[in-house]
């Protein structure tokens, strides 16, 4: 939210109180971080005893919930209303920082990271890690706004209840600014589907469900990571405005309705090690399941289906060798205006226990669609209300609204009682033989309502999603245990990667579409999520053969792949028969890469760093490689640039250093940019130097021994000696030590 006119003015109706100085620092304990430090920041510099009466003061506090990063809390009114912030699961007890006081000032440390406050005017807060200045807030940075009823400022949010995108108006806020440096980019704040740089924009943390090819995002996560070794979170699960080089160009501004704002600087030095105490901080990515790596094919959303369509789907993909590990049964597998019901229909499956039976069978694991709307003719509708399991008004009436589905209720995941009636449902599911389950929705959040726990609506707009999500996914981990819940979850925020799967929401099919849907989980990566997937093709109309067929090489790419749309059917056949060789080639492909992206997944449930990786996280010194979203590495060793053009012509830049086709095994040196052609059988996919590929064995399935056969494939330009992690989908481990000058490639 912008609050200023230019340099020197405020826009009309704003009142800027800013710290000026800092007056004086103290020792405190706090009950969360331990040590802590405590400035009093007036919003004037006193130069005598008068002027500390009818003075508003900042209180910040610096303290370390963890090593290597810094809470900063500002608070105008202590007394004020705060909603609090996201769960931080690996908080330390008692703290990680040390606090001195000298003449120079206050310096808390906290690993490689300090926060120092300089004595005096001007105010002056500065961060380092490693012992080099990275970023700090300076003049005119922290400041309290009031703004009056007829302000000129724009929230930056459509302002369109009937959609669940409106903002609370509010009268206060509290701001920071932090400096950016010449050079300087910032990547992350979520899944956000334009340039993956956000310099120069403004970016609203406030879930919506706008598409992939809006301004607004299903996944708003209030964390960004800095190319200069830090990151920034904003502990705050409400509306948190951003200004990323767009008011103050020299600076990012991050704005908070109310009294207090907090946010933690995260220190590096590499993008990398960002993500990795970011996720210690607020939840690691678990181990997925090996079968969830292979292709998931869905009924679609609007299409007809019953047993027989399904049942006929999966027997022409096996007929033709294109395995399917998972079939997923969009929203109809429930009548409709039921949703949600959790009751097969029985018009179109008369027999849902027997038909998973079969579908088990057949070596296949089972997805259906659910989302946390309870329509009004749905008969759980009336349970749930009588019971106080929906979201109510002000006046105790059900908050009911028709978009989605009729008259549709909003179950209270604030209510333990409404989680375990929610969760028994999802229980029956699975005792049926349900797998997993694709957790719709969970951005259209109302705000003027109440919850059963007293929560701010403004606060539970973007949290909503994580209850949620928790709900489902702990029902998961106690049906089947550790390692292999997984869900299908379209929204998220901070902490939201401790549940995976994210898919990237509702793309159209076109080239341009497919771009955006890369450029939205790059951004996801840079946000702390390991795992992400998309709707192969697009979900909105019908792709030609041509994007259908890019679509399918890029989704068979990446962690998770699913054939998925709106309205007509996801199988290759429907487009040519060169569709079919294309699916039965990237998928065979990605049977064989299954050792490399499992022990990938397994790496990030230790590190936080994922799977799929802009070329900025991979290679951080490289400038070439700042502003790249059309390409990225799949894991540490293989670069992948989809073709997004009819022609298949694809521009895209190779690192420094001698790469090798995964394809046709040609070297290649890169530290520059290169245009290829490719045909629908391929794509530029580049194995890093020096590299060393477990590469698997079997071709038909994502889940089998990967030691059995395994080859290890060492590629020219590595020097010395690799040591390379398998580890099997049943927990075994083996490290082999490889010499990179015995080159196999």
């Amino acid at each position: 939210m912008k609050f200023t006119d230019g340099f020197w003015q405020l826009r009309p109706g704003v009142e800027a109180l800013y710290a000026q100085e800092a007056y004086d620092i103290w020792h405190a304990d706090t009950s969360a971080d331990g040590e802590a430090l405590v400035v009093t920041a007036p919003t004037a510099v006193i130069a005598k005893r008068g002027d500390t009466l009818n003075r508003p003061v900042l209180s910040v506090t610096l303290s370390s919930p963890l090593e290597g990063v810094v809470r900063v809390r500002i608070a105008h009114h202590e007394g004020g209303a705060w909603h609090g912030g996201f769960e931080l699961t690996g908080a330390a007890q008692g703290g990680a920082g040390v606090g001195t006081i000298t003449d120079q000032g206050g310096v808390l440390t906290t690993g490689g990271l300090t926060a120092r406050v300089t004595p005096g005017a001007p105010w002056n807060l500065s961060f380092e890690v490693d012992g080099r200045r990275v970023t700090g807030s300076g003049h005119k940075a922290q400041g309290y706004i009031r703004l009056s009823p007829d302000a000129q400022v724009d929230p930056g949010i459509v302002r369109n209840a009937r959609a669940g995108v409106e903002v609370p108006r509010a009268d206060t806020f509290v701001h920071e600014q932090l400096d950016l440096g010449v050079g300087e980019l910032i990547y992350g704040l979520g899944e956000r589907f334009g340039p993956l740089v956000k310099n120069g924009q403004t970016v609203d943390v406030w879930n919506a469900d706008g598409g992939t090819s809006s301004e607004q995002a299903y996944k708003n996560v209030p964390f960004y990571i800095s190319n200069r070794g830090y990151g920034v979170l904003v502990n705050d699960p409400g509306h948190v405005s951003y200004e990323i080089g767009s008011e103050a160009v020299e600076r990012v501004q991050f704005s908070v309705p109310g009294e207090v704002l907090e946010y933690f600087v995260i220190a590096g030095p590499t993008p990398k090690d960002v993500l990795s105490r970011y996720t210690a901080l607020t939840g690691r990515p678990p181990v997925v399941p090996a079968w969830s790596y292979g292709l998931w094919l869905s009924t679609s959303f609007t299409t007809d289906y019953d047993e027989a369509t399904v049942t006929s789907f999966i027997d022409e993909m096996a007929a033709r060798e294109l395995p399917v590990s998972v079939f997923h049964f969009d929203c109809f597998w429930m009548r409709e205006f039921n949703w949600c019901d959790f009751e097969w229909d029985p018009r179109t499956f008369p027999d849902p226990d027997g038909m998973l039976a079969r579908l088990h069978e057949k070596d296949l694991r089972v997805s259906v669609w659910i989302n946390p709307y309870i329509g009004q003719r749905s008969p759980l509708f009336a349970e749930a209300a009588a019971q106080g399991f929906l979201v109510t008004r002000p006046d105790g009436s059900v908050w009911q609204w028709d978009l989605w589905q009729a008259g549709m209720g909003l179950v209270d995941f604030t209510n333990p009682d409404a989680t375990a009636w929610y969760q028994g449902h999802l229980r029956r599911l699975i005792d049926q033989g349900v797998d997993c389950f694709k957790t719709d929705f969970g951005e259209r959040i109302p705000l003027e309502v109440d919850y059963f726990d007293g929560s701010d609506p403004s606060r539970m707009h973007n949290l909503y999603t994580h209850l949620y999500n928790r709900a489902v996914y702990d029902v998961l981990v106690e049906a089947r245990g550790e390692g292999e819940a997984v869900l299908f979850a379209r929204s998220a925020t901070a902490g939201g990667q401790s549940m995976p799967v994210h898919w990237g929401g509702d793309s159209t099919s076109t080239f341009p579409s497919m771009a955006e849907t890369l450029r939205g989980g790059l951004s996801l990566a840079m946000s702390g999520f390991a795992f992400w997937s998309h709707d192969i093709g697009g979900f909105e109309g019908m792709p030609d053969a041509a994007v259908f067929k890019r679509w399918t090489a890029f989704g068979l790419l990446g962690s998770h792949s699913r054939f998925h749309g709106s309205s007509s059917y996801r199988v290759p056949w429907d487009f040519d028969d060169e569709a079919v060789e294309v699916t039965r080639f990237f998928t065979h492909l990605k049977m064989r890469l299954m050792p490399y992206l499992y022990q990938l997944g397994v790496d990030a449930s230790r590190t936080g760093v994922p799977l799929m990786r802009p070329m900025q996280l991979e290679f951080p010194d490289d400038p070439a490689a700042a502003y790249l979203d059309r390409q990225y590495m799949l894991g540490g060793d293989i670069l992948v640039a989809p073709v997004f053009s009819d022609s298949g012509e694809v521009e895209f830049y190779l690192p420094a250093g001698t790469w090798t086709s995964l394809l046709t095994g040609e070297k290649v040196e890169g530290g520059r940019w290169l245009r290829e052609t490719h045909g629908f059988l391929s794509l530029p996919l580049y194995v890093r130097p020096g590299a060393v590929l477990p590469w698997g064995a079997r071709t038909d399935r994502p889940d089998y021994d990967y030691l059995d056969g395994l080859a290890l494939r060492v590629f020219p330009g590595g020097t010395g000696a690799a040591e390379v992690a398998v580890t099997t989908p049943d927990g075994r481990s083996q490290t082999f030590t490889v010499d990179r000058a015995e080159v196999t490639e």
